[in-house]
């Protein structure tokens, strides 16, 4: 085992109880870990040398914490003993605020390994003591606080998947130009051309969520004209900026106020570049900014 093995990629999954750690390596089981939850320290190295002899094992995910009891401070001396014999390993460090782990142990109703619900918060803050030069290691430091387990899994895949079209992920959003441009867009789309729900009264009030409205947007003709060149467009780019090493595409759609047309047509894209393949976040700025004339 003295020689550095260049194909077994392993990553240790560590961090706060409640931070997320189940879902992570739910998440790396998906594109190919193999993973092992609570595993002693004492048994890190034996099994990274039989993955190391297997064939079959080419990425392993371990996630190892303060459940660990006795044998967790066993850890640092076997990270030293990894690094003596030349294998290179990943660290990956999952926290969220004190308020945010509350929360969520509250929610599960599931006792802390450090203590009992009567002291949640004490048992919360001696686990960060206990984890804080471990945390000073970690490649790759994940706060969760105010990610869903959806974003996690994106924050994720971006960075272990394989999967090129994985990697890649487009960030959606509608908007009113009359309330101003998104700054930190790469393309922005204007569907101001498109017909206008506002003008029918019925519609006025409602947003490009409701039915009547993403029927009235989609099923025009001129809309169908556009998202289909609209979407060839994006399959011609998307590989291109992938090849160039971009990993996301920001991406505005507006309309006049960002009630209606841009919501419809931003919901309609992120579905449709799902369908391709592609991580994507839809976010509509100024749905809810106002009720009045677009």
């Amino acid at each position: 085992m003295g020689e550095k093995n260049e194909e077994l990629q392993i990553l240790i999954i560590t961090g706060l109880s409640g931070a997320g750690k189940t879902q992570a390596i739910n998440c790396l089981e998906d594109v190919g870990y193999y993973c092992v939850d609570n595993l002693p320290p004492a048994l890190m190295f034996k099994f990274i040398e039989l993955s190391m002899q297997s064939a079959g094992i080419k990425k392993v995910a371990l996630v190892i914490d303060v459940r660990g009891g006795d044998f967790f401070p066993d850890l640092s001396l076997v990270l030293e003993e990894l690094e003596d014999s030349q294998i290179n390993y990943q660290i990956i460090f999952l926290e969220a605020s004190d308020e945010v782990l509350i929360r969520r142990f509250k929610e599960s109703r599931r006792r802390h390994p450090l203590g009992s619900s009567s002291r949640l918060l004490e048992a919360i803050q001696e686990e960060r003591r206990i984890l804080q030069e471990l945390r000073g290691k970690a490649h790759f430091l994940i706060d969760t606080s105010n990610l869903s387990p959806r974003e996690l899994k994106e924050k994720l895949d971006l960075r272990y998947s394989e999967n090129e079209s994985l990697r890649f992920s487009a960030s959606i959003v509608s908007f009113g130009y009359k309330l101003g441009l998104p700054m930190d867009s790469d393309l922005v789309i204007d569907v101001r051309f498109l017909p206008n729900p506002f003008y029918d009264p019925l519609m006025r009030t409602m947003t490009g969520k409701d039915p009547m409205v993403i029927d009235y947007v989609l099923d025009s003709s001129v809309t169908k004209s556009f998202t289909r060149r609209f979407l060839n467009l994006l399959k011609y780019l998307i590989p291109y900026y992938i090849k160039e090493g971009k990993t996301n595409l920001a991406l505005a759609i507006g309309c006049t106020g960002g009630q209606h047309r841009s919501v419809v047509l931003a919901d309609y894209t992120g579905k449709q570049l799902e369908k391709m393949g592609y991580n994507v976040i839809v976010r509509h700025r100024d749905i809810a900014k106002h009720k009045t004339e677009e």
